[in-house]
């Protein structure tokens, strides 16, 4: 029974969170009361509304995987805008409102994520939800003045409002997302937005453009202008999955050579995932971005390597508990393992170093500093290596904090352990672990109630 409830006291942090639910039903009701005034007015100009809803529902059928777990769709993106900002097909001038762009595309996504859903595949109601949000903003904007640009389109007046509103939708798609993300995640919403701007920019041009083109050019060319100006993007959007395919390829390569010493018997298992994961969550809690947060997650999955190299494993395979020299030496040999790969430069020197103390306590002025419950020389009377005058890298003293802590805690979900160990590494803040990073392995700790 106690089991139980640590488990749930555990993993309560990962049920759904206000902010995605807050966004939802903001979503929901914008398109209730959209759907009602479609109907009460009637369906406008159908043939283009059907149109513009098959290519919304192609392009949430063809969802793409971005790093960091996102998921986006700008085909159906891109097609919505356009629908918002069009002001005629051939020679027919639409007057269609604003609400029925929400309804249009609310059932166009509708219909493009139910492949998904056949397939097992998780709905993403959250990322539709903003996406529709977007598209709701503008086509608020724009319908009750389209109808006006008809005869002004060559003062270029259309050309800048249209601008400015896709500008203003990517612009609300990142900061929504970031948003979801800090309430996530707890991530900072500085660096969740920067992260955010930096993934989405090179194909939120792409979407913006082609939104742009498809509006403009329906007027001359028809609705063939959708098939023309999506193509482009269909091959941007297929460049983008292979890059993200390669990644996700890339991590599960990692994670399984970290496997390695799960199944030789040289850790414990699930200790690397375990060290990965509460690695990147003090990261995110420090305010690190996401390239560096993906260098800290290899290196943390891989930061026990090294212990192939030994002729007997450590008991428990926990390397805190063991002699200076003797970390430092697992260290240097995982370091050279990873240095082999020729593509992981920067992870094999975090890995290098993520034993070195967070003070250089041989060279401070009285020659050493007093120690309570020193954790790293437990089991050792052996002088400390000399560390570098320079501070570790910060990845190196994050991986440095969460192995110790889960080689004192391991898979155990007694909180009162969990408190106990994060006050070891408290008393040992004077020269083996950063404080910073050890406080916020205690918020993080906390927030994900293992503790009390």
């Amino acid at each position: 029974m106690n089991q139980r409830r640590y488990e749930l006291r555990r993993y309560r942090w990962e049920v759904r969170d206000s902010g995605q639910l807050l966004l939802v039903v903001a979503a929901g009701v914008w398109l209730v009361a959209a759907v009602a005034q479609t109907a009460a007015e009637g369906l406008k100009d159908p043939r283009i509304a059907i149109a513009f809803g098959a290519l919304i529902a192609f392009g949430e059928v063809l969802r793409l995987n971005l790093p960091g777990d996102r998921e986006t769709a700008p085909i159906g993106f891109a097609g919505a805008l356009a629908y918002a900002l069009l002001i005629s097909v051939s020679t027919h001038v639409v007057h269609y409102s604003a609400e029925q762009v929400v309804t249009v595309a609310a059932i166009g996504m509708i219909i493009g994520a139910l492949p998904h859903l056949a397939v097992g595949r998780p709905a993403r109601v959250s990322g539709m939800a903003s996406r529709l949000l977007c598209v709701a903003c503008v086509a608020s904007i724009f319908r009750p003045l389209a109808g006006h640009f008809a005869a002004d389109r060559h003062g270029g007046l259309a050309f800048s409002l249209m601008t400015s509103l896709v500008v203003l939708a990517l612009l609300l798609e990142a900061v929504l997302t970031a948003l979801l993300r800090v309430d996530e995640q707890r991530a900072r919403f500085r660096v969740a937005l920067v992260d955010e701007m930096r993934v989405q920019l090179p194909l939120g041009a792409a979407v913006g453009a082609s939104a742009l083109l498809i509006a403009f050019a329906a007027e001359v060319m028809g609705l063939a202008a959708l098939a023309v100006f999506t193509a482009p993007l269909l091959v941007t959007q297929v460049a983008f999955r292979r890059y993200a395919g390669i990644r996700a390829t890339y991590l599960q390569t990692v994670r399984a050579l970290a496997k390695v010493t799960e199944i030789g018997g040289y850790v414990e298992t699930g200790h690397s995932e375990r060290v990965s994961r509460l690695a990147v969550a003090i990261g995110r809690e420090l305010g690190i971005h996401e390239p560096q947060l993906l260098e800290l997650e290899y290196a943390a999955l891989m930061h026990d390597i090294g212990q192939l190299s030994l002729p007997e494993p450590i008991p428990g395979g926990a390397t805190v508990l063991v002699s200076r020299q003797d970390q430092q030496r697992i260290a240097e040999l995982g370091a050279d393992v990873i240095q082999q790969a020729q593509v992981l430069g920067s992870v094999a020197e975090i890995v290098r170093r993520q034993n070195e103390p967070y003070r250089d306590v041989d060279s401070a002025p009285n020659g050493s500093v007093a120690r309570a419950g020193s954790v790293a020389r437990a089991g050792s009377v052996a002088r400390a290596v000399h560390a570098p005058s320079a501070a570790p890298p910060l990845s190196s003293r994050i991986i440095k904090a969460a192995n110790a802590f889960d080689d004192l805690v391991g898979s155990s979900l007694d909180p009162g352990r969990a408190a106990a160990a994060v006050q070891r590494l408290r008393l040992d803040t004077a020269s083996e672990y950063d404080p910073a990073t050890v406080e916020a392995l205690s918020r993080v700790v906390n927030r994900r109630s293992v503790l009390l």
